[in-house]
């Protein structure tokens, strides 16, 4: 094992012997907001020396093994260990490794995705539907529950606009890779000449901040309008005004809701909203800053950004961040991205590795 990782690990087996005598104390258990703050950190540092034990014990079984060689009799046993145990701790060492890499402390977030038709017209609306029947199924694999905020469909049956939070377990560590730019190519139902169309739609996605960790905004900051809700909803919708809009007048960030059938409730959820957008705002000058000193690991996320190609005719479907192309699209459509998800984050990982590396060998 690389000394660095060694060192490392003596460091989180003496901190996991910290973690479980501050959990003990009396003064932590009363203090509750505290007391979350130390159970994740031990949740995380017991994994990481549970392995590290694994790793220590089939080093004293190779050391072991090497000893038999010398006996003709265990020669042929001590080889198979030998060769077992030097595979493992292999293994062992890069996850290790992996694990001891920053975790974004926003991962574990609830999130909210945000679809916005782009060019190509009534395909464009067509196509963001289709991205939110994708993302939707893809939540009812992982048991997430997904929830209308906002939305602005079209005539056709897609959506100009269209928010929704999304709750579970790492939901934003699984979908903030997905903010960018959007293309498809496809022949539009609206096409009758049977020629293929490109389209895009951009997708944003925004961690949703703790209560504790979310940003203080000044109610004198805020402009709050209601208006009467459009869309689905019957009488309701057309006798009330329950909808909301709220205007961070500082940095002009707008958030609305309409999906629910009280103004109080669509306040909540559009102050939640907009939460989660200065949030981000705050997040990508940061991510900028950091960018000017080392390379991004995985692409901007700006809105702008052409992150994925959708081929219809081909079947294909390519993210051009880390030239992924798998040729299964139509089950990509029904949710099936997992795939896409888990290469996005080994890219990200094994980069997050390189630059780790590079720092202890400068």
């Amino acid at each position: 094992m690389k000394p660095y990782l060694r060192a490392q690990m003596e460091r989180f087996t003496l901190r996991l012997a910290e973690l479980e005598f501050l959990l003990s104390r009396e003064d932590i258990m009363k203090d509750m907001a505290q007391f979350l703050v130390l159970s994740r950190e031990h949740t995380d540092v017991a994994a990481v020396a549970s392995r590290w034990v694994r790793y220590q014990q089939r080093e004293s079984d190779l050391a072991g093994a090497q000893e038999m060689l010398s006996d003709p009799d265990m020669a042929e046993m001590a080889n198979e260990e030998i060769a077992s145990a030097t595979v493992e701790l292999t293994e062992l060492e890069n996850e290790l490794q992996r694990m001891l890499l920053p975790k974004d402390p926003d991962d574990v977030r609830n999130a909210f995705v945000e679809i916005r038709a782009g060019t190509g017209g009534d395909e464009s609306t067509l196509f963001a539907g289709d991205l939110l029947r994708m993302y939707t199924r893809y939540c009812d694999r992982k048991g997430w529950k997904v929830e209308v905020v906002s939305e602005s469909p079209s005539e056709l049956g897609g959506y100009k606009e269209v928010v929704v939070r999304i709750e579970g377990n790492q939901v934003y560590g699984a979908l903030k890779f997905e903010s960018g730019g959007h293309r498809v190519q496809r022949v539009p139902v609206t096409e009758t000449q049977g020629r293929i169309h490109t389209s895009a739609c951009t997708v944003a996605v925004l961690s949703e901040p703790d209560e504790q960790e979310a940003i203080k905004i000044n109610p004198s900051d805020l402009r709050i309008d209601t208006y009467r809700a459009s869309g689905a909803g019957g009488q309701h919708i057309n006798k009330t005004d329950s909808a909301v809009r709220i205007t961070h007048i500082p940095t002009g960030i707008v958030a609305e809701c309409q999906d629910g059938r009280s103004q109080h409730s669509n306040k909540a959820q559009a102050l939640k909203v907009l939460t989660a957008r200065i949030h981000e705002k705050d997040r990508s000058e940061r991510a900028a800053k950091d960018a000017a000193e080392r390379k991004s690991l995985i692409g901007s996320g700006d809105r702008s950004d052409r992150i994925r190609t959708y081929n219809f005719p081909q079947g294909r479907l390519t993210d051009h961040r880390i030239n992924l192309t798998l040729y299964k699209l139509l089950t990509i459509m029904e949710g099936d991205l997992d795939d896409v998800v888990e290469a996005l984050q080994a890219y990200e990982a094994a980069e997050q590795l390189a630059a780790l590396e590079l720092s202890l060998n400068r």
